[in-house]
């Protein structure tokens, strides 16, 4: 049995969720609007399981085509980004440091990322736009200094980034990634949600990039250097943890600045972001006017 698929999207103007099923799009908000206004609101009722027995046997409401994917949370309370989380991203940097012994965490906000389907924004202001492919967990269970032995019991739900980043605004001051990971539009989160039920959905999961057909980044996160267990143990020693939250885990070696020459992402360009049991992230590179 495929897992359900839980989609945010916009249909003549008004934003909505649903479930994604063979045929179409099933209506959850319009059964359902009034008790919970968004997907973040099932998360944080931890409905999404039921929600999904409950709506098995419904049938589409309208065709997928008459949607607008947006990312799967809306307005979520923080997104936090995992920095150098594979073996071979660290060796990268080629400063002869070894793995540190903490993630390299940074910031960004919601406007920063779009839906699945859409087009990436190339800035006039630079074009460096790059890609990085990762794997997406939704936090369901709220709390602080969460122990590594309990950390994944607060996972609601799994998705897909492509943390596009624009890669000489990551260097313009000495200690932040700041300005380079927040332009409007340049990544993406999606396509759906698909809720958590047990470890193995995490374990050895293959993640692969694509550019045009061309895989350019391919990891599993067997070796990720820190376990989804000890990223929500060490966030929430420092920050409550809330319903909804997103944490994106880490991208592997591959992204564009590493050729020689670097390969940006230009106009045209299609980028998938592809995990086992997950889905494919899927979108286009346009100019921003």
């Amino acid at each position: 049995m495929s897992r359900p698929r839980f989609i945010s999207f916009t249909r003549n103007g008004a934003l909505g969720y649903g479930l994604l099923v063979d045929h179409g799009v099933v209506d959850l908000s319009g059964r359902h609007g009034k008790r919970w206004p968004s997907l973040r609101e099932v998360i944080g009722d931890g409905a999404l399981l039921s929600l999904a027995e409950e709506s098995a046997a419904l049938s589409a409401d309208f065709p997928v085509e008459d949607i607008r994917y947006e990312i799967p949370v809306p307005a979520p309370e923080k997104i936090i980004c995992v920095g150098v989380n594979f073996p071979d991203r660290n060796e990268e940097y080629k400063d002869g440091q070894a793995a540190p012994s903490n993630p390299s965490l940074f910031i960004r906000f919601p406007r920063s990322f779009t839906g699945h389907g859409q087009a990436l924004l190339r800035p006039p202001e630079s074009p460096q736009l790059d890609y990085e492919g990762e794997i997406v967990i939704v936090i369901g269970k709220g709390g602080r200094r969460i122990a590594q032995s309990e950390a994944i019991e607060h996972i609601a739900a799994l998705s897909l980034c492509n943390e596009g980043t624009i890669r000489d605004w990551v260097r313009h001051a000495k200690f932040n990634v700041t300005q380079g990971k927040n332009f409007d539009r340049t990544g993406s989160i999606g396509p759906w949600l698909i809720p958590y039920t047990d470890e193995s959905q995490l374990a050895d999961i293959k993640l692969e990039t694509r550019v045009n057909g061309d895989v350019r980044q391919q990891d599993r996160t067997s070796r990720m250097i820190f376990s989804f267990r000890k990223i929500i143990n060490y966030i929430s020693t420092f920050t409550t943890l809330v319903p909804g939250d997103v944490i994106v885990t880490g991208t592997p070696t591959g992204a564009g600045a590493r050729f020689d020459p670097p390969i940006w992402l230009k106009p045209g360009d299609v980028v998938e972001v592809e995990a086992e049991g997950i889905g494919v992230l899927r979108n286009t590179i346009a100019d921003e006017v």
